[in-house]
């Protein structure tokens, strides 16, 4: 039998509910196991808790619990939200399983056999929140360097695993597997930490009553991250017949405090020591940041799943599934390999209205309405859409653009160039017109750009399945081909809508998001009553139109080239436009300029915009900056534009 393709997320610790940041490892996984499946391997996908510890034992006692009763329920949590979210694992493992104690004690049986195991007195730095010993060097003021936490001075016998031994044998594993550590600040990290010179780590404490018992020796319990490691080898069987099936691991996926120290030494190092194979990558992220701080549970900053999908309910209407999915795209767009990235429910907003209601959404709606009205909603012949379109080209760079970033562990790329592809699809109808083709009766050029649209969407459909499976199934529903089953094959064969496919009717499928509707309710909230006799009274003296230097300098003008540019249904002065403001992909602008200029005659011009202005939703399409104009003596818009015709998009106006 082959060998499954096997990935997995670190098992998440049960000291508090799941947030956004522990789902999005598991969302990173999910994609990716998702996109193998579409290529038809055969895979595997672990996920599941932490649940030893003392500060385990300790808050079920604070909660009046025993530490299995507290760890049953929370574990359960994860169970939960991975479902909601969507995440087809496998296994969901957890460490109080017998399975996972009985391979524990065997890898702690055979590393003491070897010597790698031995006992010894430790006395150092220790951080309870963390459990992990600390170095001189990593920590300061009393502190951990790395996370803040409090660190105190402990004295204690316990049994060492020599990992003194495994620095030089580390090191050339990972120079003669250059990709086995991604991404390369990662890689630099890890051969930075273990050229300062590794040292034997205690890999048990003493037993108070919650933990696995070392072999031989009641008194101790397994170090919690001996045994938390231990889980990836438990899942596949080791060492029962039959292992190698899943082992080694392709991948094991982990945020980046529990990279360097623990999955990218300590584990490849206790491999080493059995004479087993490591596994093909370790991949690290950065952190949810949340107003600058790590999003962490203890801190009470980020946000459960089920939240923040109840707010996008909330503030758009979307289905369930769709909101989920919408979260799904926003935590793999946005989230960092190589550094951190700031959540935030504005970016949410603007990459759900941006890229998934008005890029996507306008995209399908564009295509289904005009296909409705034009041709019954029939899909047209597909031999008149030429295989030298470039969009046929666009397509297959897309694909092979998806595949490279899922193979790199990339989710953010993969969905990067899934934009651009839809995006070019939506200035493809715009320069094709075929509201104008069919004032000149042309319906073969009509016929010809639809199918290329939709074709285009089918593509979509395959290539964004990874990440927004229930969006991506939707689409299919609308296009008339959700009996296919979608294959990955799929997405790099142009042609495979039939002509004579019945489409149904086009229905929003991510409705827009009322971003200012959100941001006026958090105010609100936000905003603390004053009583009548605190409030500050006006002083009329005052010209309150006045700003000061430091207020203007908040104000980013920046040179912008439009790039599409169509009217705005059931609005006689806007434009919806996308520009080129010289961030690498276009941005959505409302303009109410309609009176003064036609659509057909903008695109090609420079204009100046108000780049950071907050997003605006103005009749049901999200502005992202404001186009800047004069008024003449008819009251009429006038543009301002750069005297230098080739200033280059994005350039700053001071």
């Amino acid at each position: 039998m082959s060998k499954s393709f096997y990935v997995t997320t670190p098992i998440y610790y049960v000291n508090g509910v799941p947030h956004v940041g522990s789902a999005t490892t598991t969302l990173i996984v999910d994609a990716v196991i998702r996109y193998h499946k579409l290529r038809g391997e055969k895979t595997y996908f672990l996920t599941g808790t932490d649940e030893h510890a003392q500060k385990v034992a300790d808050a079920a006692a604070k909660a009046g619990k025993t530490p299995q009763e507290f760890v049953d329920d929370i574990s359960q949590r994860f169970v939960e939200a991975w479902k909601r979210l969507g995440a087809e694992y496998d296994r969901f493992i957890r460490t109080s399983e017998p399975q996972h104690k009985a391979t524990t004690a065997e890898v702690f049986r055979r590393l003491q056999a070897t010597g790698d195991i031995y006992q010894g007195t430790y006395e150092g730095w220790y951080s309870v929140a963390d459990e992990t010993f600390l170095r001189d060097s990593e920590v300061e003021d009393g502190k951990s360097k790395e996370t803040g936490a409090k660190v105190e001075r402990v004295t204690e016998i316990n049994y060492y695993f020599r990992l003194s031994a495994y620095g030089d044998r580390l090191l050339a594993h990972i120079e003669a597997n250059p990709d086995f550590l991604i991404p390369d600040t990662r890689r630099n990290e890890v051969i930075a930490f273990i050229k300062e010179g590794l040292r034997d780590v205690p890999v048990s404490r003493r037993n108070t009553g919650w933990g696995i018992p070392v072999p031989g020796d009641d008194s101790q319990v397994v170090y919690v991250w001996f045994d938390a490691l231990i889980n990836y080898l438990t899942a596949s069987g080791w060492p029962s017949d039959g292992w190698e099936q899943l082992w080694p691991a392709d991948a094991h996926l982990v945020g980046k405090e529990i990279y360097t120290r623990f999955h990218a030494t300590l584990w490849p190092a206790m491999l080493m020591g059995l004479g087993l194979p490591l596994p093909g990558h370790v991949v690290g992220h950065g952190w949810w940041l949340v107003g600058g701080e790590k999003g962490s549970k203890s801190k009470g900053n980020i946000p459960a799943p089920q939240d923040v999908i109840d707010r996008i309910v909330k503030y758009s209407g979307a289905p369930v599934d769709m909101a989920t999915d919408a979260l799904r795209y926003y935590l793999l767009r946005d989230i960092s390999f190589t550094g951190d990235a700031e959540f935030g429910f504005g970016q949410l907003a603007v990459r759900y209205n941006g890229e998934l209601a008005n890029n996507l959404g306008n995209l399908l709606n564009r295509a289904l309405n005009m296909l409705h009205q034009y041709s019954a909603g029939i899909v047209p012949d597909r031999a008149a859409a030429t295989a030298s379109s470039e969009i046929v080209a666009a397509a297959l760079h897309a694909t092979a653009a998806v595949e490279s970033a899922l193979d790199g562990y990339n989710p953010g790329a993969a969905l990067e160039a899934i934009a651009k592809f839809v995006a070019a699809n939506n200035k493809a109808i715009d320069t094709a017109a075929p509201w104008k083709r069919a004032k000149e009766g042309n319906q073969e050029a009509i016929d010809q750009a639809l199918y290329i649209a939709l074709e285009a969407l089918r593509v979509v459909s395959v290539l964004s399945a990874p990440f927004i499976p229930k969006a991506a199934d939707e689409i299919r529903r609308q296009l008339g081909i959700s009996a296919q089953p979608i294959r990955w094959s799929d997405a790099s064969t142009w042609g495979l809508l039939a002509a004579g496919t019945q489409t149904l009717t086009a229905s929003p499928v991510f409705p827009r998001y009322d971003a200012k509707k959100a941001a006026a309710d958090e105010a609100a909230e936000a905003a603390p009553e004053k009583p009548a006799a605190q409030q500050v009274k006006k002083d009329t003296a005052i010209d309150t139109n006045l700003i000061s230097i430091d207020d203007f300098a908040k104000v980013q003008l920046r040179i912008a080239e439009i790039k599409t540019a169509e009217r705005v249904e059931g609005a006689k002065k806007l434009l919806r436009l996308t520009v080129d403001a010289g961030e690498g992909e276009p941005r959505q602008l409302v303009a109410g300029i309609a009176e003064s200029y036609a659509p057909e005659d903008l695109p090609g011009r420079k204009v100046v915009i108000v780049a950071n202005l907050q997003p605006a939703t103005i009749r049901g399409v999200v502005s992202n900056g404001m186009i800047v104009a004069a008024t003449d003596a008819d009251g009429k818009a006038v543009l301002l534009a750069p005297d230098k015709p080739d200033l280059a998009p994005g350039s700053k106006i001071r």
